[in-house]
């Protein structure tokens, strides 16, 4: 029988075929693209830590390839990485973050149909009824992007000027006051752009 070299292992498939491969080699494989994502050293402490134990503790030349990947994925989670053998489920998966919903309004766009319905003065309750109808879709943040278009456009100027920054002020304050009387407020952000 010809003698391995010290890094491989003889692996046994599914169909009962035993191939010699290296065990760095056979770790690249079973991570497939997931290798690239971590550190090159990683892989090799990883894939020498299962050598180790299969040739050294366990005194065997010959490993399947699901025991392989089982003692791998062990070896990779105690280096702090979050992975699991595709053959099974972790039992305890970890815990999934709370989607983070957030609805974007445009105030430029709103600023734009105010001024063609001739009004300035209607901008602000249709803004106070935007508010109120995204905070009923209970996410958690509201943004409104577009603020200085926006008062470009109310204030009929394509500089910014005093007008202008007592304009964005007066927007600002009044989003603030509204988001602040609506009791969905405290579970919910408001950002301004």
């Amino acid at each position: 029988m010809i003698q391995l070299k010290t890094d491989c292992l003889i692996f046994q498939t599914n169909d009962g075929e035993q191939v010699p491969c290296s065990a760095e080699w056979v770790t690249l494989e079973l991570m497939g693209e997931g290798a690239q994502l971590v550190d090159p050293e990683v892989v090799r402490h990883a894939s020498a830590a299962v050598l180790h134990y299969f040739k050294h503790e366990l005194q065997r030349q010959f490993v399947s390839v699901a025991e392989f990947a089982a003692a791998l994925e062990k070896v990779l989670r105690n280096f702090g990485l979050s992975v699991y053998a595709d053959h099974e489920t972790p039992a305890n998966p970890p815990p999934k973050k709370p989607e983070q919903r957030v609805v974007d309004c445009n105030l430029h766009e709103m600023a734009t149909s105010a001024v063609s319905e001739g009004f300035e003065l209607l901008f602000f309750p249709h803004l106070r009824e935007e508010l109120q109808r995204q905070l009923k879709q209970a996410p958690h943040m509201v943004r409104f992007r577009g603020l200085r278009p926006c008062v470009k456009q109310l204030a009929g100027t394509p500089r910014w000027n005093r007008r202008c920054q007592s304009l964005n002020d007066q927007i600002v304050e009044f989003l603030r006051s509204c988001w602040q009387t609506e009791s969905a407020s405290h579970s919910c952000a408001l950002v301004v752009l």
